[in-house]
């Protein structure tokens, strides 16, 4: 009988150590970037290779700075629909009961951790600056490639793996 709550409470706790643990690290990168010692004009720059940069920027739109704005309205509706979002992700989490739970495991693990710091500095704290010469990418932080990941595997198995023919439909 033990054993048997034992490997309940397991159970229940293993989905939300997952997401917790991309919340941590997510967590911990950022804390880094915004604690480093800025230089005299209060920019944090540091050089990695001759592709990566790592440059703080506060970002208080959506994902990779897309839609930013100043007005507080539009900051606070986005960041409902995000909250929105995260609702309908733990749906589809309790729903599935295939390995596509994971990918909406690490969305949501990505998701709270950009959520966490639209609520409490009221900007996300975006640092990874891709670029090849002048050509840079968005700038972007560890939750939204967590976000990335988890999409994009949504994405290949629902082309590659999920061929399912409807049913009126002949082979």
């Amino acid at each position: 009988m033990i054993l048997y709550w034992i490997k309940k409470i397991l159970k229940i706790l293993y989905y939300p150590s997952i997401i917790s643990i991309l919340f941590m690290v997510d967590r911990v990168s950022k804390d880094i970037i915004v604690n480093h010692k800025a230089d005299v004009n209060g920019n944090v720059e540091i050089y990695i290779n001759p592709f990566i940069n790592l440059i703080l920027v506060w970002n208080k739109g959506v994902g990779f700075g897309l839609f930013s704005f100043e007005q507080s309205t539009i900051y606070n509706l986005i960041t409902l629909i995000i909250i929105l979002i995260s609702l309908i992700i733990i749906y589809f989490i309790i729903k599935t009961k295939d390995y596509r739970k994971y990918f909406f495991l690490i969305i949501l693990g990505g998701s709270i951790g950009n959520l966490f710091d639209r609520l409490y500095y009221s900007a996300v704290p975006d640092f990874i600056d891709f670029h090849i010469n002048d050509f840079h990418w968005f700038v972007f932080n560890v939750a939204d490639v967590f976000i990335t990941i988890g999409v994009i595997c949504l994405i290949i198995v629902e082309f590659f793996f999920n061929n399912k023919k409807p049913n009126n439909e002949k082979i």
